[in-house]
This record gives structure tokens, sequence and C-alpha cells, in this order.
């Protein structure tokens, strides 16, 4: 039997997740209470239209549109509005009024994070929020408690289902980009402005989440290198496809050592359209599904899978957190805070090294390959595998000539592993030389 007071539960937000977290408070208020320890009353849902058209029938009187008032006397505030302001500023009042809070906002997150943690910290507060990097995957409790003891050594993550499920459509049914948008945005998977997700932003933001949880350093979001996937077409994926990858939009998160830091070490964290063997866990992930692969020294390789996004999927992670918020507030104690001591420099995606794949267009001549050979060589960029095939756009024994009558050969060229900048200098120098056409594409190889 329960007899802990009722704990008030505070709503920011009635949209597609927190219409789905409000109606399933309602609904399992019974086993939720079981759960945590006390019973969870659902104060109130502030909304700035009372009159909008809701995913969920709920009842009216929830409903206002003063949400400072609602904050006061709640124990525990759930922020589901999205966005910088007024998300932050009503964080930090329910913060500062006493009250730990559950948040999915992850650009909030990856701007204000640091800002969040130390006002909960001079509280002794908890900011829960597992719902901001992967949606329903429980990815964030993992870095944060179960691997605390360990060092991860590497993240690699999909973890934008926009992305996903525009690359994955390419890859399944050779499909053009602009094509497979338009359906992805007629079923509503992406927004009728779709540049967070294709440009690489969303996924920025959640990489910044998970790097600063993974090695305990706070992540600004400016130093998180980021590409979108809008110069991806069916020639590459078809390219991907034959050389025995699939192309990912990867938020990629990793420890380097030899550095020139106090510890040696630094981070690199970046999200670009990469290369990944189709033998590889996340070759699979198919759809709008999410994954993230995670390299710990002492567990290994972890692999946590599932509903990127999506309200219900969504809610299910965030009424964890409120579980888990009611459970630390019958306990009594400070909350654990956030662990960012390491202080690890966060490193220009310049000292990331690498594996790449790199599609030149050259005049078909004698001399041409042993060219580009050298110039890959005096870049530091060792060449693994070359494929050399005569460029025919009509497919009936056409080909493309230069200027000069030659016509042109296609190379894929493979690397070695090799550092970034070395890669980009030695790119820059091969689209001067007299030989090469056109750099058609570089893209990185991750994974091996």
């Amino acid at each position: 039997m329960i007899d802990y007071r009722n704990l008030r539960v505070a709503l920011l937000g009635a949209g597609a997740v927190g219409s789905q977290v409000a109606a399933l408070l309602l609904k399992h208020a019974d086993e939720l209470a079981d759960r945590a320890g006390a019973s969870l009353e659902l104060a109130g849902i502030a909304v700035r239209d009372l009159d909008a058209p809701r995913d969920v029938d709920l009842p009216r009187e929830l409903f206002t549109t003063d949400a400072e008032s609602l904050i006061v006397g709640a124990d525990i505030v759930i922020e589901l509005m999205g966005g910088i302001e007024p998300a932050r500023a009503y964080l930090l009042q329910a913060i500062n009024s006493g009250a730990d809070v559950v948040t999915a906002n992850k650009a909030l997150l990856a701007t204000h994070g640091s800002e969040i943690f130390d006002a909960a910290d001079q509280v002794g507060a908890e900011v829960y929020y597992e719902a901001a990097a992967a949606g329903a995957i429980p990815i964030i409790r993992p870095l944060r408690d179960s691997l605390a003891g360990d060092r991860v050594q590497r993240i690699m993550g999909i973890v934008n289902g926009t992305t996903n499920y525009i690359l994955d459509r390419m890859d399944v049914e050779g499909a053009e980009f602009a094509d497979v948008l338009a359906e992805a945005q007629r079923l509503g998977y992406a927004e009728a402005d779709p540049t967070a997700d294709v440009e690489g932003y969303d996924a920025a933001q959640k990489a910044a989440i998970l790097a600063s949880l993974a090695f305990h350093t706070s992540v600004p979001l400016d130093a998180v290198h980021r590409e979108g996937i809008t110069q991806i077409d069916a020639t590459l994926i078809e390219a991907a496809r034959k050389a025995g990858y699939v192309v990912k939009l990867l938020a990629v998160c990793e420890r380097l050592t030899g550095e020139t830091s106090a510890s040696g070490e630094a981070i690199s964290v970046r999200v670009y359209p990469a290369l990944i063997a189709r033998s590889h866990p996340l070759a699979s992930v198919h759809g709008a599904n999410n994954a993230v692969f995670v390299e710990a020294e002492a567990a290994g390789p972890l692999m946590f899978y599932g509903a990127g996004a999506g309200g219900v999927q969504t809610a299910s992670a965030v009424l964890g957190d409120v579980v888990s918020a009611a459970r630390r507030h019958i306990a009594g104690g400070v909350g654990v805070g956030e662990s960012t001591r390491a202080n690890l420099p966060v490193v220009p995606i310049g000292r990331a090294v690498t594996r790449y794949q790199i599609t030149l267009e050259v005049a078909d001549q004698p001399g041409v390959l042993a060219t580009v050979a050298g110039i890959l060589s005096e870049g530091n960029v060792s060449i693994a595998t070359v494929e050399q095939t005569v460029v025919d756009p009509a497919g009936v024994g056409a080909t493309t000539e230069t200027e000069t009558g030659a016509r042109v050969a296609r190379l894929v060229i493979g690397t070695h592993r090799a550092r970034e900048q070395d890669l980009s200098d030695t790119v820059e120098r091969l689209a001067a030389s007299d030989v090469v056409e056109r750099v058609a594409s570089v893209l990185r190889v991750e994974g091996d």
C-alpha cells in the first residue's frame, strides 16, 4: 500500500509526444504509482493555444496557458514544448523551485545543457533526458550509469529517423533523393522544411549530448562537425552497393589518443554521411529506426536499436524518466548530477582518422593512374583499392569526352586510414590536377 503523498506532475506542451504522455499518465495511473512508490497526479498541461487540435482526447480542465503558475508547487516538471525559449526559462524556474525536470528537448540541452545542469547541481535537483537523444531507445542511462565504470572508446549512431528512411529507400529501391524526400514528407517522416534533418543539425545536437555523457566532457554544439545528405544521389548509393557498403548518416563520437592535452587524449565529434560495410550491425537498420553502436574498453561492442521518434514511442522514454524522478523524490537526497570532470578537448575534424572512398573522373589515357597515385602518396594517403570504369551515361556505348577529345574514366579509390586534414589537402591537389576532370565524391568509411 502506497502511503507517500501524491507527487504533482506539471506537463509543458501537448504535441505529438506531450499528449501521449498525458494520456498514459492518466490511463496507467495505478501501475505507475506501484512502480514509482507514489501516486503521480497530473496537475495540469501548459499549452500556447487551448483550442488547438490534439492527437489525444484529454480532459479540457487540465489545460492552461499559465505555465509559470503550473510550475509553482510541482514536484516533477516535464518539458515537451521544444525550442529554446521559453523552454529554457521554464526549466530553470522549475529547478529553482525545487522540482526535478524531465525533457526531450535535444536542441535546448545541446546549446544550454551546461547552464541547466549547473542550476540543478546548485539546488540538488536532477535533470532527466532519456528521450532527447534517440527517442524510445534507452541510451542515456546506459551511458550515464551502466558504463560509468568503463571507458567508452567510440560511439557510432544512426540518430535521425528521417535521413535513415530516405537513405534506406534510396538503397533498396534505387530512388533519387528528391523523390524519397517528397514521399517522406507525405508520410509525415519529414517536416515541410526538412533542413534540420537532411542537413544534419538534428543529428549534431544528439551527437553533442551522447559525446558529453560518454566522455564525461561538456561538448558544445559548435564543436560538432556537421554535414548533411543532400549531395547523396542514386549513383553514389549504387556504387556503395557494388562495393559492399551502405550509406548512412552517422554521428561519430570517439576518443583520440596521442594528443597534446594533459591526459594525452582528446575527442572527436562529427556527423556526416558515411559508407558502412553491409556486414556491420548498423547496416541492417532500416526505415525510420535509430541505432547506437557503443564500443567500450571492458564491455566491448554494444548495440541499442529501436524507434527513434514517434509520439507514443518517445512517451515511453519520458515516462521512464518520470518514474525515476518519483523514486528519487521519495528516497530523498540530492541529484546525482552530470560528470564532466574529464574536460577533454574537442578537436576539429581535421584531426580525425578514418578510411575514405574517393571517386574521380579522369582522362582515360596512359599515365593518369600513376599521376593520381603520386598525388595521394605525396599527401600521406595510401591506396587500398582502385576500380576503373569508362563513363557511359547513355548505357549503349557512348562515352563522355574531355575538352581535348579524350574519353573520361571513373576511378573509385579506397584508402587505408588517413588523417582528415591530409585527405582534404590531397583532394584539393587532385581537383587542381590536369588529369582530373572532376572530384565526383569523397565519402568516409566507418565501422572497420
